[in-house]
């Protein structure tokens, strides 16, 4: 996709689907600054995760084990610029997504696509940066026509859940919480391992430790020299 210029008439089209939301309106999107450049941009703390140290464009992505983790994403692309939908996961709110530092007013939320799950997620494809996608299980065929269009108009396709044919699978592992102790306190951190496998130039495993969320509520690095049971409250 070329930069700066939106296909917004099938975008425009989903703000008569029932069950779609988003916090400035759908329909608006042909109104927005597209991202420049190949990559998009990720936390700091991601960054080592991938062989761009970033979201390539064109590319599918599969987030496995962790909310977090995919909403750590869209912040980091939408901070930058860029525009987010969530297809299908109805449990994602804005209000949550806020919280971990999402511009929902970058965000487009389509909770419940049912069987125009697909035509949803390509129309989305054809003028958003990011799309994630999840609550289906999708057939290989169904699933390289996907890929095929996020390569194509140069958006990225965030699996939340396997996904055929993905170039990276990015899993995250669950940790402790800190924040408790005798039963008191406020729930303020987690510590997880995320482990990345793929194919082509992301076939090099990497793993990394980090706080999803951390106690400001968003990502951070774990920091071995502050042990979790610092966070403790008594």
């Amino acid at each position: 996709m070329t930069a700066g210029v939106v296909a917004d008439a099938p975008v425009a089209r989903l703000a008569s689907l029932p069950g779609v939301s988003t916090a400035s309106g759908v329909a608006k999107t042909a109104e927005h600054a597209q991202a420049t450049g190949g990559v998009l941009p990720v936390l700091p703390e991601l960054a080592g995760l991938f062989p761009t140290t970033g979201l390539r464009r064109g590319s599918t992505v599969a987030v496995l084990g962790s909310t977090s983790l995919l909403l750590a994403l869209l912040a980091g692309a939408t901070a930058n610029g860029a525009w987010a939908a969530v297809v299908g996961v109805p449990a994602l709110g804005l209000v949550a997504a806020s919280e971990f530092g999402v511009e929902v007013g970058r965000l487009a939320l389509v909770p419940k696509p049912g069987a125009d799950f697909a035509a949803v997620t390509a129309a989305l494809l054809e003028g958003i940066d990011v799309v994630a996608v999840g609550g289906i299980q999708v057939n290989p065929q169904v699933a390289r026509r996907l890929s095929a269009r996020a390569r194509h108009r140069g958006a990225v396709l965030l699996s939340f859940g396997g996904w055929p044919g993905a170039e990276l699978e990015l899993r995250c592992e669950p940790g402790e919480w800190a924040g408790l102790k005798r039963g008191r306190g406020r729930l303020r951190a987690r510590d997880v391992v995320v482990r990345t496998q793929g194919r082509g130039a992301s076939s090099r495993p990497q793993r990394d430790e980090l706080l999803l969320p951390g106690p400001s509520g968003k990502t951070a690095r774990l920091e071995r020299t502050v042990p979790l049971r610092a966070l403790e409250v008594g």
